[in-house]
């Protein structure tokens, strides 16, 4: 085989391989049995702040969504994403920079009194799913 053909079919395969790990479903993680504690009474004041606002993007119990990540994974562990992170996501959005769900929007109808149950709700889901 000549040297053009062999490096075409090399050509072919990186071009090839790029194109399908590009264009290949990324689906978040799939969560399929979430552990629910009994929150704290600031958790349970978060719970209801994220299921009138984070739920449709975040999913029931932090699972994710097709439109957003789940929360209750070792990647949003506190070492990762500090309480800090979380509520400048919240304040300010994030841009996408490691998912594949587009932009996070800032959350403003989230009040600043809010914020800190909301976390504590995110710390206490992932504490009883074994994620610290």
């Amino acid at each position: 085989m000549s040297k053009v053909v062999s490096w075409a079919l090399v050509a072919a395969a990186i071009g090839g391989g790029y194109f399908w790990l590009s264009n290949a479903e990324r689906k978040p993680p799939v969560i399929a049995d979430v552990a629910v504690p009994e929150f704290s009474a600031l958790a349970a004041r978060g719970e209801v702040v994220f299921q009138d606002t984070c739920v449709a993007c975040h999913g029931a119990n932090l699972a994710g969504t097709e439109n957003g990540p789940p929360l209750v994974v070792k990647a949003y562990r506190t070492a990762m994403h500090s309480d800090y992170a979380i509520g400048a996501a919240i304040n300010n959005g994030v841009v996408a920079h490691h998912w594949r769900f587009g932009n996070m929007p800032p959350q403003d109808n989230i009040a600043p009194e809010d914020i800190e149950p909301v976390i504590a709700y995110i710390r206490e889901m992932q504490v009883a799913n074994g994620i610290e």
